[in-house]
């Protein structure tokens, strides 16, 4: 948490002044009992109406003084808390957009959106009261027992005991529950993963009338959320009650020794009413730190898990000059790659060559491992063993910006940002002019497509076909060195597949293309397609010859031309 700290630097003049007023504005808020008593001994008793009156002023001039000094330090610590956090949040956002896929895997999306969301929500509430009472409560509770022990020392010995009570107590709930404040947001990243299922994965719960079972799991899921935030709450909610006991019993101790010293002349009527005012004085103070300091604990728990992130090293991003060793476009030197906490490779013993303006076309069963080795091309991944290269240089060597601006990724699940067509294009390449633009989506068989057509959210005002071939504009706008297609032509019928793989063919910048796909007639045009099976190459060549030589391939082809009655 204390790493967090040091993004507050820019703020320094905010988090000075801020609580240096708020020292004031108590110092000031001080004085009032001494005037009390001043009205209620001299000015009350001697019936002197004008030593009242300009008592009274003296009071409320301190209190307006007091309103002015609040304010101003409220707005200075908001501006700090707010600006700090919106810097975090930045700088977090920006740090998890540097996240390789398993990095990203290993942390799950809903707890990256409660750390951008409700945690650094509950950091922001935090600082801003770290910033008007971390100071001003102690400064209060103390300087309130220094004026009682001024007034008279007897009575301030009973501020000397409640106090140092009173914050065993307080740091005591505190030590213990801010370990469970943790686990409350590690439940709540629970409820938003449930929530975020549910509500990404609607259709098929309908689709299997899955909802009774769904609500039941949200509703088991709330229901520890809501156990554990009990539990954390009763251990809180003692603070009130313990303060308020100890506090009355200071009151009732500071009373009896009060009347006691009335009746023998060594107080006086008004300084018993400032001792009680001091006594209620520290009553507020303590039940706001007690507040403040649950408050702090959530505001640590919940740095902690933001700085956890912060704190996540990805391997390096490689040099600042790109070196260009070979002339092959790209390569895979025996090529092997585990997820994270898999048991098993998913993709063992990869090697081959793409050269310019050729084509790969990867194809194997479900779950053989095609997504992911197309996804080790630009990065996602790194290779656990063996080497991907590019232009003869390891993938791993190269900046991710200089890496991926030469490729173009297509994935399997068309996404689209909601904008325009325009806007969702220009993602290619930002300065692409109109004609670029309209050559791309013509390219991609969707050339009467309007670039100021909107875009809703994720394309939902799309069709499956549609929302696949602007994913393809929108890549081809790079105009990029390799196109990866990762069984990005699903959606399309026969002849708009053909057409597209055409005017690929006949663009003017020669990309080496690599298409994943399902369908043996997507790439028996390829110039060399891989087979998969369980993430093993069982078979690489052209398509003839994989039909003569790879029974596995054969199956696919065969299966495919029964059905489809070719």
């Amino acid at each position: 948490m204390l790493k967090l700290l040091k993004h507050i630097k820019k703020y320094t003049a905010e988090c000075i002044f801020g609580p240096l007023l708020k020292l004031i504005e108590a110092l000031l808020e001080l004085f009032i009992p001494l005037i009390v008593a001043a009205v209620i001994d001299k000015g009350i008793g001697s019936g002197d109406k004008s030593l009242i009156l300009s008592l009274t002023g003296l009071m409320a001039l301190s209190g307006l003084v007091g309103l002015l000094f609040s304010v101003t330090a409220q707005f200075l610590s908001a501006k700090a808390a707010v600006g700090y956090v919106s810097d975090l949040r930045s700088l977090l956002f920006k740090k998890i957009q540097s996240f390789s896929y398993s990095t990203l895997d290993g942390l799950g999306t809903s707890s990256l959106i409660t750390r951008l969301t409700s945690d650094l929500n509950q950091i922001q509430t935090a600082v801003n009261l770290v910033l008007r009472l971390l100071l001003r409560s102690p400064f209060v509770v103390f300087g309130a027992m220094i004026m009682a022990f001024i007034v008279n020392t007897d009575a301030g010995l009973v501020f000397a005991v409640v106090i140092p009570i009173l914050s065993v107590i307080i740091f005591g709930i505190m030590l213990y529950s801010i370990p469970l404040y943790r686990k409350v947001q590690n439940s709540v990243d629970k409820v938003l993963l449930k929530t975020r299922e549910n509500l990404i994965g609607v259709r098929v719960i309908r689709a299997f009338c899955k909802e009774e079972g769904e609500i039941k799991d949200f509703d088991d899921s709330n229901k520890r959320l809501t156990a554990i935030q009990k539990f954390v709450g009763k251990i809180s909610s003692l603070l009130n009650p313990l303060t308020f006991f100890i506090i009355n019993a200071g009151v009732i101790a500071l009373i009896y020794v009060g009347a006691i010293k009335v009746n023998s002349g060594i107080l006086s009527q008004g300084d018993v009413v400032a001792l009680y005012n001091y006594m209620s004085m520290i009553l507020v103070e303590l039940i706001k730190l007690a507040s403040f300091i649950i408050t702090v604990m959530k505001g640590v728990a919940c740095g902690r898990r933001v700085q956890a992130v912060l704190d996540i090293e990805e391997n390096e991003n490689g040099g600042e000059e790109r070196n260009v060793k070979g002339s092959a476009l790209l390569e895979f030197k025996k090529v092997s790659f585990c997820y994270n906490k898999a048991s098993e490779n998913s993709l063992s013993d990869i090697s081959f060559i793409l050269n310019k303006g050729e084509t790969l076309g990867v194809i194997g069963s479900t779950g053989s491992g095609k997504t992911t080795l197309v996804n080790l091309i630009p990065r996602f991944y790194e290779a656990s063993e063996g080497e991907v290269l590019f232009e003869g240089d390891n993938v791993n060597n190269i900046p991710y910006d200089k890496l991926r601006a030469e490729i173009g990724v297509v994935p399997q699940k068309a996404v689209l940002f909601r904008g325009t067509v325009k806007d969702n294009l220009l993602w290619g390449n930002e300065n692409a002019s109109d004609e670029e633009l309209v050559s791309a989506l013509k390219t991609a068989q969707i050339g009467n497509m309007d670039l100021s057509r909107e875009v809703s959210e994720s394309g939902k005002n799309f069709s499956g076909g549609q929302k696949q071939r602007l994913t393809i504009a929108r890549a081809l706008v790079r105009r990029p060195k390799i196109l990866i297609l990762d069984d990005s032509t699903c959606a399309l019928d026969f002849a708009t597949d053909a057409a597209l793989r055409a005017e690929i063919k006949k663009l003017d910048f020669s990309p080496a293309v690599v298409i994943v796909s399902q369908r043996t007639s997507s790439i028996a045009h390829a110039d060399k397609i891989l087979v998969l099976e369980d993430g093993e190459a069982v078979g690489f060549g052209t398509h003839e010859e994989l039909i003569e030589n790879c029974s596995v391939y054969n199956e696919i082809h065969t299966s495919q031309f029964k059905k489809e009655g070719e």
